[in-house]
């Protein structure tokens, strides 16, 4: 069933064209990704869809009482208005049931508006829609209901604009960078929810793990047109490259024939007949195909790294903290050289105080930080895109310095360099206020990478660069013999850049796993089923990871196959049962309530109960597949 259909879609700024008579279709239950570089149109495209932006032609056609919703980069709240209040703002009956149910249980007093809500919510049939919420909000860690959005940070009012969208579920979800802001724990929640979810999504992302894991199709933007695979992002590009080897074939063909028909009309006298004069015509054809250019996604960067000595950074006896709150405690470590990093943590349990620290712009409460003679810091972070709007980008770069020096002895203008950051020459006199928010980004790495630097730290590097940048930035990382500090989200870029990892905890302390990120990952994963087998974890207790390397847990685990012990079969027998008493609980606890209850604390409780059973069901049904995994 056709959702969506697009057709003859053109968009230009001024005489710079995005794209040209866009044609493509969606359907019910695609799990669409839009990709394409920086500045070819995406997020454009996407306002266009939202009829947020004016087209210049075309048509956008949704299929009748289809409901739409948008995530913008950058939504606008009012202030004034509490969590709750934003995120059951949109227009549905059940949003609207359980708004004026949560506002009437906050005045028991007023028994005919709490007897009005109680009738709304049962119309509405609106139950299982608030224990949602509830859950959406507490997996985006929005447990407060009741703050008002001006006290929020700009990460949480991005989880606010998440948490309302996918409350309401609409028919189709369109998402613009939707991991941004999130941490890690989040976006791998939020993979399992839009890969469940029964709505049509459209989504533009750098995380190269959801276009991998959620999506169905891939469009690309390219050439100010549109390409359709059907298919995951490996999918795409396997075929993008068998795409560009055809492409390059035509055209080498074409400048094989150019060439034989282009000698051809030199030898032609003047006064021509009417087939030779078809030949000349097809000529300009011919020569429209060979004079074709194979975009191929290079971005080659072989700047000069200064010189570095045998001492890197040493820290002893590091002590971090804020009043009562412990950031880093006690932390001792020496970096080697040519030492790949990443880090990992929560937000708020001081990896970005970490860095700072490093760099000098936070001094610690105690310990020192020494760092080597020879050490060139370069720091990346999101707070340091600072750049005069009204600068031209050639400028940018000229400011720094006029010529770039490369390896072995060479060295680029200004200019060249910008090309080598795929900066075509026409972009070169743009005005910075021009440039899309990626397009900034590549910016500004370029003003870091090219001070030469030899300890590089990258502050969520991946946010807004597109997917074809961020595969070369990866290339360049991997060859760069310096030392290399990463925070990132994206779950691909850590896997492929990092060799150990700092996971900040929170409480000052700090583990040092050896691996990537899906080395953690699954290291943390195994910890937690251990300590649950000791009995020794519980559900608000942070889990420890001890200091041993990855690759030896994992051969111990697969070593040695245990069974399940007499106890855990006894609890594996019995979770069954449990989780069907549960059900029936919450049947009949939605039974109830449909039924109507006059006492209000009543209905209080019954609601808190549904959400506590949702809860236990959630942790019965992963004991039991961990019981079941070892069962075998």
């Amino acid at each position: 069933m056709n959702y969506l259909s697009v057709e003859n879609l053109t968009k230009s700024f001024g005489v710079r064209v995005l794209f040209e008579d866009l044609t493509f279709g969606i359907d019910k239950g695609d799990k669409v990704a839009i990709v394409a570089k920086n500045g070819q149109g995406k997020s454009t495209l996407l306002k266009i869809l939202c009829d947020l932006e004016d087209k210049d032609s075309g048509k956008v056609v949704y299929r009748k009482d289809i409901r739409v919703d948008y995530l913008q980069q950058d939504e606008n709240f009012d202030p004034d208005l509490t969590i709750i209040d934003e995120v059951l703002s949109t227009d549905t009956p059940e949003s609207q049931a359980i708004l004026a149910y949560e506002k009437a249980m906050l005045d028991l007093e007023d028994m005919d508006k709490y007897n009005v809500a109680l009738e709304m919510m049962n119309d509405a049939n609106a139950w299982d829609y608030e224990v949602k919420a509830n859950q959406i909000l507490s997996q985006l860690q929005l447990f407060d209901k009741t703050l008002k959005i001006g006290t929020l940070s700009g990460g949480q009012k991005k989880r606010l604009a998440l948490a309302k969208l996918l409350i309401s579920e609409p028919d189709i979800m369109i998402l613009d960078e939707p991991t941004n802001h999130l941490d890690l724990d989040m976006i791998e929640w939020l993979e399992t929810f839009l890969s469940q979810s029964n709505s049509t999504i459209i989504m533009v992302t750098h995380d190269r793990y959801f276009l991998e894991v959620i999506c169905n199709t891939i469009y690309e933007l390219e050439d100010q047109t549109i390409y359709k695979y059907n298919g995951n992002f490996s999918y795409y590009l396997e075929k993008k490259a068998e795409r560009q080897e055809i492409l390059a074939a035509t055209i080498g063909k074409a400048k094989n024939l150019m060439s034989t028909e282009l000698e051809w009309i030199r030898r032609q006298p003047k006064a021509r007949g009417t087939k030779q004069k078809a030949r000349v015509d097809a000529f300009a054809g011919i020569k429209e195909v060979a004079t074709q250019k194979v975009q191929e996604d290079q971005l080659e960067i072989e700047i000069e790294m200064s010189r570095l000595g045998s001492k890197v950074v040493e820290i002893h006896k590091l002590q971090k903290s804020f009043g009562d709150k412990i950031i880093i405690d006690q932390m001792d470590y020496v970096f080697k050289r040519g030492e790949k990093l990443g880090i990992v943590g929560k937000n708020g349990a001081g990896k970005s105080t970490f860095l700072n620290m490093l760099v000098g712009k936070e001094l610690p409460t105690s310990g020192k930080i020494s760092v080597g003679e020879t050490i060139v810091m370069g720091y990346y972070h999101q707070d340091g895109l600072k750049f005069d709007e009204q600068k031209k980008v050639i400028d940018i770069i000229k400011d720094i310095a006029e010529f770039i020096p490369l390896t072995k002895g060479r060295r680029y203008s200004a200019a060249q360099f910008l090309e080598m950051f795929m900066f075509p020459k026409d972009m070169h006199y743009n005005f910075v206020y021009k440039l899309s928010g990626g397009e900034k980004k590549r910016l500004y790495l370029m003003t870091i990478l090219m001070k030469n630097p030899n300890f590089l730290i990258l502050d969520e590097p991946t946010n807004d660069l597109d997917i074809f940048t961020l595969s070369v930035l990866e290339a360049y990382l991997t060859d760069f013999k310096g030392c290399l500090i990463v925070v990132s989200h994206d779950r691909y870029f850590m896997d492929k850049m990092v060799e150990h990892t700092f996971y900040f905890e929170g409480d000052g302390k700090i583990k040092d796993v050896l691996g990537n990120y899906t080395d953690y990952r699954a290291y943390l994963k195994a910890q937690e089923s251990a300590d649950k087998l000791k009995g020794k974890a519980s559900a608000d207790k942070k889990v420890a990871i001890a200091e041993v390397p990855v690759a030896n847990t994992a051969t111990t685990n697969t070593d040695t196959k245990r069974k399940l012990t007499y106890k855990e079969k006894q609890e594996f027998n019995t979770i069954e049962k449990e989780l069907s008493d549960l059900n029936d609980e919450n049947t009949s606890i939605l039974e109830k309530m449909t039924a109507g209850v006059d006492d209000a604390e009543e209905m209080k409780q019954l609601s808190i109960r549904m959400t506590e059973i949702a809860q236990l069901i959630e942790s019965k049904e992963n004991r039991w597949l961990e019981l079941s995994e070892i069962e075998g």
